[in-house]
């Protein structure tokens, strides 16, 4: 089984694959990993910031989420289930994780993960913690500005103002028994 959870940045999406992750066994797929390693490791194609600490905001185009699809497709054809933690922000980006889990025979669980409560997603944002060196987080300014189509296709549409992240864990988990 692929979990896909999509959702701005600071909208939960971490901490709930966090908790799913507790709860099932799963690999692991967090875009903003994969795309760090990837400025960490000089991968072409990106626009660089300039950045002279080590830090860089990069920007990779599709090549975090086509490692992620690879890693996903490989996993689910071995019977692991499958968590991915990405933005997700794109009808294209939707449609390909739903290629991944048909070319690997594998149902899918569809999540966006929102935040209706526009002081706490900000606070959100403005106070994360980041735990992945060299990453650099966005600002509240540039969250408001993503690229965010919004969907299209039915998903499970998880509100974390109104929701812990066990209880969104454990909600979107239930799906995956139907």
């Amino acid at each position: 089984m692929l979990i896909v959870l999509g959702g701005l940045p600071g909208s939960g999406k971490t901490t709930i694959a966090r908790e799913i992750a507790a709860l099932l066994p799963c690999a692991y797929l967090r875009i903003d990993a994969i795309e760090q390693a990837l400025r960490s490791a000089g991968a072409p194609g990106g626009i660089s910031d300039g950045t002279s600490d080590g830090t860089s905001t990069r920007e990779l185009g599709p090549a975090g989420y086509i490692v992620a699809y690879a890693l996903a497709g490989s996993n689910l054809s071995l019977g692991q289930a499958v968590l991915a933690d990405c933005v997700n922000p794109l009808p294209v980006t939707r449609e390909a994780w739903r290629a991944v889990a048909a070319r690997a025979s594998s149902p899918i669980v569809e999540v966006e993960v929102v935040c209706s409560d526009a002081a706490e997603h900000r606070r959100r944002v403005e106070q994360r913690h980041v735990d992945i060196p060299g990453l650099v987080p966005p600002t509240w300014e540039s969250v408001q500005r993503h690229d965010y189509e919004p969907w299209s296709t039915p998903r499970i549409v998880i509100d974390t103002a109104a929701m812990s992240a066990r209880e969104a864990a454990q909600a979107i988990l239930s799906h995956t028994r139907h």
